[in-house]
């Protein structure tokens, strides 16, 4: 049984120079493809679930979904994670549901309140045996119903806006959570960037010595590869200057620095999207679901193995199942297998 906490994925991740992908999943040709993508690479992986995907999908639906992809590939180390939740009543329910992992993103309230509502959070995942992710800093771009800055007030003035490195070690302190999202330059959607993509690494370095030891995650790290932008415009998108994080950069923050979780959200859509419009635009007669979400999930496949090379974690499953067995092979208190 892999479905573990991140724990076990951070604990070597942090001094092994990789990270996790973290996907999200909306359905089942996204989770299929995820799984067989990382299964094909060896690699653990977390799979995440937003509030708009639980609201999309019903959380029954989407755990069933991802249970078969469990019992399919038993060699891989899988980790369940609520994406961006905002109150500790969601967070509750989602431990209820099943969810190994929670994110807590207090980061638009004031700092004060982002304290409180992250340590109610780890006093309630901790006592259910589940990690906690929070959030400090703040990002731009938006995504489902995640609303970050405004793109040009965000490059004009991004060093307003990222992670103080000691205010993480205070903010660490004082919640006890197991992994920190930082703001080091990154945005939500597929438009991260009008101007040449910067991350500010020279502050994720001042972090890891204000916070040695603790994992830290990307948030809006998708690369928006220009093959899937292009074919979205191409058959009758309207996608003009799309872009993300090169795959150079997620690669260095995954092998030099203390960046042990990197999230992908948008690059799945685009890879889905631009290939049922291609299926749409050049069989214009086609009207089985299989043949265009079957293209979809194989653009996914391709994605997810280029994350998980980048990120530097393909051949690490069994390192990481031999971690988890470590520790005790720890499950989570409401977790039915």
């Amino acid at each position: 049984m892999p479905l573990m906490t991140t724990k076990p994925m951070f604990d070597l991740a942090y001094t092994g120079g990789f990270a996790i992908g973290a996907f999200n999943v909306n359905n089942m040709e996204i989770t299929q493809g995820i799984i067989e993508a990382c299964a094909a690479e060896k690699a653990p992986l977390i799979l995440q679930i937003s509030k708009g995907a639980r609201k999309y999908a019903n959380m029954r639906y989407l755990r069933h979904i991802i249970n078969a992809a469990v019992e399919d590939h038993p060699e891989l180390p899988i980790a369940i994670h609520l994406d961006h939740g905002d109150t500790l009543e969601l967070v509750q329910g989602c431990i209820a549901d099943g969810f190994t992992s929670v994110m807590i993103d207090g980061s638009h309230h004031p700092y004060e309140e982002n304290v409180k509502l992250s340590k109610s959070v780890v006093d309630a995942a901790h006592a259910a045996g589940v990690t906690v992710e929070a959030e400090l800093g703040q990002l731009g771009g938006i995504e489902e119903e995640v609303v970050g800055l405004d793109a040009d007030e965000y490059e004009k003035n991004i060093h307003k806006f990222l992670t103080d490195p000691d205010q993480a070690a205070d903010f660490w302190k004082r919640t006890g959570i197991d992994s920190l999202a930082v703001a080091i330059g990154t945005s939500h959607g597929a438009y991260k960037f009008k101007n040449e993509c910067k991350l500010a690494f020279d502050r994720v370095e001042q972090i890891m010595k204000t916070c040695p030891g603790l994992p830290l995650v990307m948030h809006g790290s998708s690369s928006v590869p220009a093959e899937y932008v292009d074919l979205i415009n191409k058959y009758g998108g309207q996608m003009p200057n799309a872009k993300g994080v090169p795959e150079e950069q997620l690669h260095l923050a995954a092998t030099k620095y203390g960046v042990c979780k990197v999230n992908i959200d948008s690059d799945l859509r685009l890879a889905l999207t631009a290939k049922i419009r291609e299926v749409f635009a050049t069989k214009p007669g086609e009207f089985d679901p299989r043949n265009y979400l079957g293209p979809g999930r194989e653009a996914i496949v391709k994605i997810v193995k280029s994350k998980v090379q980048a990120l530097n974690c393909a051949g690490k499953a069994e390192a990481v199942l031999k971690q988890w067995e470590k520790l005790g092979r720890p499950v989570p208190k409401y977790y039915q297998g």
